[in-house]
This record gives C-alpha cells, sequence and structure tokens, in this order.
C-alpha cells in the first residue's frame, strides 16, 4: 500500500507545540484532576447477547482466549464482582469523599442494572456513553457502527434519563469520530490519548470538542503484562504523574485522567491504590476536581477561540 503523501498527511502530530494555552482552571489550579469510573458490565461479549464467543479482554483469567459458541463462566462471574461489589467499593469511596466522577457506560450494561444508574445519579455524576456494547468495532461498516451508536444513544436516554452528551467508544473504529460529529449533539468526546489538554476539531457541522482520556493512569494495566502488579504500583505511577504535572502547572497547568473499572479497580486490594492517591492530592491546594462534563464545558466556554484554527477531520 502506497504512503500517504506529506501535503495530504491526516494526522496532527504538532498539536498545540511549545506554547500550549493556558487553560485558566477554575480556582486557578494547576492541574485538573478526573475520574473515570467504566462501568462495562452486561455489556461485554457473550453468547447470551448474540455474539459468536465469550469474552477475553481485562479479565483475571490468565492467558483467556474467547471460546467460539460456548460461555465463560469464569469470565462472566468476574463481569459480574464488578456490578455487584467493584462498583459499590468505588462509588463509596468517591461519595464519602465528595469527589465528581464521570462514568463511561456501556447502555446496554446500564440498562440491565437501574438501581447502579440511581445511584450514579444520586451522586451526581456525568455520565457519558460507552456505547451500546463492549465490544470491538474496527470490523463493523460504518452504517452499523452508525445504527450502534442510534441505539446505545435511546437505551442511555432511556436508563439515564437524559440524553448523554459525552462520548466514548473505546474498542473503535477509524469512523467513530466521523459519526460522533455526524451526530452533531455531543458537547465533547474521549476517543483520543493525544494530549494532555482539551482540543478541538472541525467537521461541515462545525467545531467539536475532544476531552483525551488515558491507558497509562489506568488499572487496565493490573491486568496487562507489562503493568502493576500490586496497589503500591498503581499508587506510586498516579503519584509521580500527579507530581509532574501540579509542578508543571505553575507555568503551564494540564489536565490528568484516570481510568477505572468497577471489576478491577473495585478489587480491595486494587482500591487501596486508589485511596492512597486520593489522601495523597488533599494535600495540595491549587486542584481542580472534576467530571470531563464539567471541564467541557469550561473550555467551551473560556477557549471557543481556539476552535477557528481546529484541523478538519473529512
Amino acid at each position: 500500500m502506497a504512503s500517504v503523501p506529506f501535503s495530504e498527511y491526516p494526522r496532527d502530530l504538532a498539536g498545540y507545540g511549545r506554547d500550549p494555552p493556558d487553560p485558566r482552571w477554575p480556582g486557578n489550579a494547576r492541574v485538573a484532576v478526573q475520574f473515570v469510573v467504566n462501568f462495562e458490565e452486561g455489556g461485554e461479549h457473550n453468547i447470551l447477547h448474540g455474539d459468536k464467543a465469550s469474552e477475553a479482554f481485562l479479565t483475571d483469567v490468565l492467558g483467556v482466549q474467547p471460546w467460539p459458541g460456548q460461555r465463560h463462566m469464569n469470565v462472566e462471574s468476574m463481569f459480574e464482582y464488578g456490578s455487584r461489589a467493584g462498583f459499590w467499593r468505588l462509588w463509596r469511596i468517591f461519595t464519602a469523599r465528595q469527589i465528581p466522577v464521570t462514568v463511561f457506560g456501556v447502555a446496554a450494561a446500564l440498562a440491565r442494572n437501574p438501581q447502579i444508574v440511581t445511584a450514579m445519579r444520586e451522586a451526581n455524576w456525568d455520565i457519558a456513553s460507552h456505547g451500546l456494547r463492549w465490544i470491538d468495532y474496527k470490523d463493523f461498516s460504518r452504517a452499523d457502527e452508525k445504527a450502534h451508536m442510534r441505539e446505545a444513544i435511546r437505551i442511555h436516554t432511556e436508563a439515564v434519563g437524559s440524553r448523554p452528551v459525552g462520548w466514548y467508544t473505546g474498542r473503535s473504529s477509524e469512523n467513530t469520530l466521523k459519526l460522533v460529529l455526524e451526530d452533531g449533539d455531543f458537547l465533547y468526546s474521549s476517543d483520543s490519548y493525544a494530549d494532555d489538554l482539551p482540543y478541538w476539531v472541525k467537521s461541515a457541522k462545525g467545531p467539536h470538542l475532544i476531552v483525551p482520556y488515558s491507558l497509562d493512569a489506568n488499572d487496565m494495566r493490573f491486568i496487562n503484562p507489562q503493568g502493576f502488579g500490586e496497589a503500591e504500583e498503581f499508587f506510586v505511577y498516579l503519584r509521580d504523574t500527579f507530581d509532574i504535572l501540579h509542578g508543571e502547572g505553575a507555568t503551564k497547568p494540564k489536565m490528568m485522567s484516570i481510568g477505572l473499572h468497577c471489576r478491577l479497580a473495585g478489587r480491595p486490594g486494587r482500591a487501596a491504590g486508589l485511596v492512597r492517591f486520593l489522601d495523597h492530592i488533599s494535600k495540595f491546594d491549587r486542584v481542580w476536581l472534576a467530571t470531563r462534563l464539567e471541564i467541557a464545558q469550561h473550555w467551551h466556554r473560556e477557549h471557543v477561540a481556539l476552535a477557528a484554527s481546529a484541523p478538519l477531520v473529512a
């Protein structure tokens, strides 16, 4: 396959460059810290959901592979732990400290667990859409992925009581962002890991805000071969990330995203690392704890002028 000519290269490798904008976070904060709880339990691959095989991603079954045509009961029970116990542990940790949270909620998972949706709403969490199902979309046609997005919005609206204004597929395709832009009614989306600050893109429908996510400050590394072996390693990585960003924030404030999963960080031995991190950041001033929605709303108010020079997504 021929290489794309330099003049037609579609990726933005430059970003903000040497002089990123001052985000002007509320309270003159040096860093905006944002926690995501991924709620996926009940939306994963499963033949009960009409899939061809069982789930094989982000579980504690070492070396797991999809089982074509069969249920994998060990994997299923680990996902069940996430909704039965792990979610509630994370919910108690965050609500006890009154820390704002964004949920990446898979529509099918939200629909299957209304008591958890009630708890999210009671805590005033920002519930963004994590798609219809927690499956890979790389081999979907554009039309089929669009149909899934529409159905995700419909089910999310019924389950939560309002339409999602944030979007994150996660297991995305090259069409995902284009479909988000085509929908036109999302305040932000997060299928990017490209920056420490929000940034604009645009399409024929106008500008759209990307609030980047993180897979390094993320409990999924407990499962990956090169990752965290214990809560202390998780805490140290989060602490070091925060300390660098808070230090840089004296002149160039940034954003820190932390990704959590109910079946992973919801386990007590891993939750201990999260608790240590929360204790650590509580000792600092000029820290803005915010939802992704709050960050997006702030960027829309303070930095809409930056959208004029945003790259075009064809």
